[in-house]
């Protein structure tokens, strides 16, 4: 279980957030500087239609993010975004996604209280039985690796000043020159990152006990 502490009320802020084909007034939480550990092999999963919006998760993610049942159902995914992750990570999630390309990335969420944590997520397509075509998205996260997240960090910083200055665009063309630079491409990198691949395996692994 998670530890009990007390930490620093989050202040909310208003904001707008997807709910199906609407745009609802969310209160999205103000970001406190309070990390969240996550517990090893510990998996936080979601399910989601088409278009992001939550229709299952399990009883970890739900008590990491501090969120009822309730109150994640028919939301989006960006309930728990956190305003440090640069839009060209999920720009890069989504186009591979609708490519029907599963997609991996260390990302750091927002859970209801403020507090933050890093996860290694791993979002795969999940097509119906019936026709074969993509039903179902889901994601599953494990902790991310402590190295892993210092230097994936300083990338992010890097890019959301991009993106702030000068759009996504931009942002997407600096990070192409960065792993450019070093030869590799995204997925090389990433598990340069994660430990060359361990946590991907144990997530595929996941996966497939879900699915026997």
């Amino acid at each position: 279980m998670l530890a009990t502490k007390k930490y620093p009320t989050a202040l909310p802020v208003k904001n707008f957030i997807q709910n199906g084909n609407t745009l609802e007034k969310f209160i999205k939480p103000q970001p406190i500087d309070h990390e969240i550990e996550i517990e090893p092999n510990s998996l936080l999963m979601s399910k989601t239609d088409l278009h992001g919006t939550i229709e299952y998760s399990n009883d970890y993610f739900i008590e990491v993010n501090g969120y009822q049942e309730s109150e994640l159902m028919g939301r989006t995914q960006n309930i728990i975004r956190h305003p440090d992750m640069p839009q060209i990570i999920f720009q890069m999630l989504w186009e591979h996604l609708q490519n029907h390309q599963n997609f991996s990335a260390l990302i750091k969420n927002l859970a209801k209280d403020g507090r933050y944590y890093w996860v290694l997520a791993h979002f795969k397509i999940h097509n119906n039985q019936n026709n074969y075509e993509v039903g179902n998205y889901y994601a599953y996260r494990y902790a991310a690796p402590k190295t892993g997240v210092v230097e994936i960090e300083k990338l992010y910083k890097k890019l959301l000043e991009i993106e702030k200055q000068r759009g996504v665009e931009a942002s997407k063309k600096y990070f192409v020159g960065f792993l450019e630079e070093r030869a590799q491409s995204y997925e090389a990198y990433l598990n340069e990152l994660t430990g060359h691949n361990r946590p991907i395996k144990r997530i595929t692994k996941a996966i497939r006990n879900l699915f026997k």
